[in-house]
């Protein structure tokens, strides 16, 4: 009777230590946002364009510059015909066409678009709504929050964008 009573005691504390017994709605299963970088899509049967890490660069002398990266699943081409914050269309320059598996990546190394937006009151920590138009999918509207010009973001400036290598 001890050994059925400690196989049982044992296997209870097993199950509720390692969660196994929380089941579907175990707070294990959530799956949460890593990045500061919000994340939005248009998937139906004929678009499945996705955006990722998206935010906004409080940069130099009131500019505010757009970070992320967009990528076109879908067969047909599209293009990003422009971008806007808060209601203002920025000054877009670089790629925007979006064939497949072909992104257009705003900022860093492999950057070959490049979104300014001059008068940017937002502050750092503040949200911002940006709405980018798309030739074949319509607009992707988001709130996204506004970075100051530190840390991963310090290289970030409203400078033209470099043209990228072949």
């Amino acid at each position: 009777m001890r050994r059925i009573l400690s196989a049982v005691v044992i296997s209870t504390l097993a199950l509720s230590l390692t969660g196994c017994a929380a089941g579907f709605n175990a707070a294990t299963r959530d799956i949460s946002q890593v990045t500061d970088g919000a994340e939005a899509s248009i998937i139906s049967t004929e678009n499945n364009i996705r955006v990722v890490n998206l935010l906004v660069v409080a940069a130099e002398s009131g500019t505010g510059v757009l970070v992320g990266t967009i990528v076109n699943a879908q067969e047909a081409e599209d293009s990003l015909l422009g971008v806007a914050i808060n209601g203002t269309v920025l000054t877009y320059t670089g790629k925007n066409n979006l064939p497949q598996n072909s992104p257009i990546i705003f900022e860093g190394e492999r950057a070959n678009a490049k979104a300014v937006i001059t008068g940017f009151g937002a502050q750092p920590g503040t949200h911002v709504t940006v709405t980018m138009f798309f030739a074949r999918a319509g607009e992707i509207t988001k709130d996204v929050i506004v970075r100051d010009n530190t840390e991963e973001y310090v290289g970030i400036t409203s400078s033209p964008a470099p043209q990228p290598q072949p």
